[in-house]
């Protein structure tokens, strides 16, 4: 099922072919039949593929889906065959390729860190944030679902989670603070940020639910974990800032319980092979 609706689809080729295909229709071969194959040409999780055939298909072109979103291709491994007339596979081509190519660098860089953390310790959660591009979050999404992690937050409405901005425009202690959020969002779980051991020990004991630590060193999370082990009931401990494929072993190992990161919104693209051809 596409992540997007039908219209932001259309929107999608509304932006790109705008007042139709010139080079097309000044050819005069719009009406031809043909045939459209994506393939990997690099390694990738796969992303966006349901919506990339629907976009195809709202050209008029018929879809055969050969793998789906989540799925891990080889390079050369096939993705989908379209058939249809050359107008509509030639409206579709980029917008359809290039959704799948950003979005599943996207998932494979966030299956990337999932695996590492997980080689470690494998209940262990990554939680993508919502620093995605603005007016993509379906997408990002979908693709974050694509690579096996899940969302942080997807956005300012969804959860209670106080950063050092907010309590500079406080002047109570920390535990006032949490009876009152607790007071007026009974059924939310409380998050607060902290940058460094005493805050996190701070936060733990007024009685916040989830620790963000900011920045810290693995080393410096297996000091905390070790420090809240005492207490009869601890906040779940999570990660964040600089969090990539690279340290994931490492702090799953120090004892992080979720890894909080943006890094797979910067990945590189993954290639998608397109072969337009006409049809026998």
């Amino acid at each position: 099922m596409p992540a997007a609706t039908t219209a932001e689809l259309e929107r999608l080729l509304d932006d790109d072919v705008p007042c139709g295909d010139l080079t097309t229709e000044a050819l005069g071969i719009g009406a031809a039949p043909g045939v459209m194959r994506f393939a990997a040409r690099d390694p990738m999780v796969l992303a966006l593929a349901e919506d990339a055939a629907a976009i195809i298909r709202l050209c008029g072109c018929e879809v055969e889906l050969v793998a789906s979103s989540g799925c891990r291709l080889a390079a050369g491994a096939p993705i989908l065959t379209a058939r249809g007339s050359a107008s509509g596979l030639l409206r579709s081509w980029k917008v359809a390729q290039t959704l799948i190519e950003i979005w599943s660098g996207v998932a494979t860089a966030a299956r990337d860190i999932v695996d590492a953390a997980r080689a470690v310790s494998p209940a262990i959660a990554v939680a993508c944030t919502r620093k995605n591009t603005p007016g993509t979050k379906r997408f990002a999404v979908a693709a974050v679902k694509a690579g096996g992690a899940t969302m942080h937050r997807l956005g300012l409405s969804e959860t209670v989670l106080v950063f050092g901005e907010h309590r500079g425009f406080l002047n109570e202690p920390l535990a006032a603070t949490v009876m009152r959020l607790r007071a007026t969002l009974p059924e939310k779980k409380l998050i607060t940020e902290v940058a460094s051991i005493d805050a996190a020990l701070a936060a733990a004991e007024a009685g916040f639910d989830v620790l963000q630590l900011e920045k810290f060193a693995p080393a410096d999370v297996a000091t905390l974990v070790q420090q809240l082990a005492v207490r009869p009931s601890r906040p779940i401990v999570a990660v964040a800032g600089g969090v990539n494929a690279g340290n994931a072993a490492a702090y799953a190992e120090a004892g992080a319980e979720v890894l909080v990161t943006s890094a797979p919104y910067m990945a590189k693209p993954r290639d998608v092979q397109v072969r337009i051809t006409r049809a026998n």
